[in-house]
């Protein structure tokens, strides 16, 4: 134990320097924004469903919204009910649970929806493919619009596949 304190206290504190600022993503995102409002006329709204997945891909949709990416700052905004919502953002293999829950939820979007499958899960059903538990990818359930592809996916990978499906509308 003492070992391990003295190694500590010789390292010290080591972390990885935060991000330089990037003023081409800040124009970027601001570009980004004034083409959704122009798009739509007002926010994006947003309903997520996890169909099965490990979290990896809700832990990358979290981070869309830290300041960095400033998801709600580009008029996306996330909603709890699918009454409300314009796209459907899911992530992971649909499981058999889960399969009546998500053409519900999708049956309960006012028109036009739209629909992007989050990860290699909901892309391609991953390492879970088809089988006795789910019924592998979203597409094999709900109509899909764009499909992102990443293990988990990246934000800015996932701000793209959402912009996809809006320019697609």
């Amino acid at each position: 134990m003492w070992r391990l304190l003295r190694q500590i206290g010789r390292t010290g504190i080591r972390t990885e320097p935060a991000p330089a600022p990037d003023d081409a993503l800040r124009h970027e995102t601001q570009a980004l924004g004034r083409d959704i409002i122009k798009t739509l006329g007002r926010a994006l709204a947003i309903r997520v469903v996890d169909a099965g997945s490990c979290n990896g891909c809700e832990l990358e949709i979290h981070a869309t919204a830290n300041p960095y990416y400033n998801l709600e700052g580009l008029g996306f905004q996330f909603v709890a009910s699918p009454r409300h919502a314009d796209l459907l953002l899911v992530t992971g293999p649909v499981s058999r649970h889960m399969e009546v829950a998500l053409r519900r939820t999708y049956d309960a979007m006012p028109q036009p929806r739209l629909v992007v499958a989050l990860g290699d899960c909901g892309c391609t059903g991953g390492i879970f493919g088809e089988g006795p538990a789910t019924c592998g990818r979203v597409s094999n359930v709900i109509p899909v619009d764009v499909a992102v592809p990443g293990c988990p996916p990246d934000p800015r990978a996932i701000l793209q596949g959402i912009l996809t499906a809006v320019q697609g509308r």
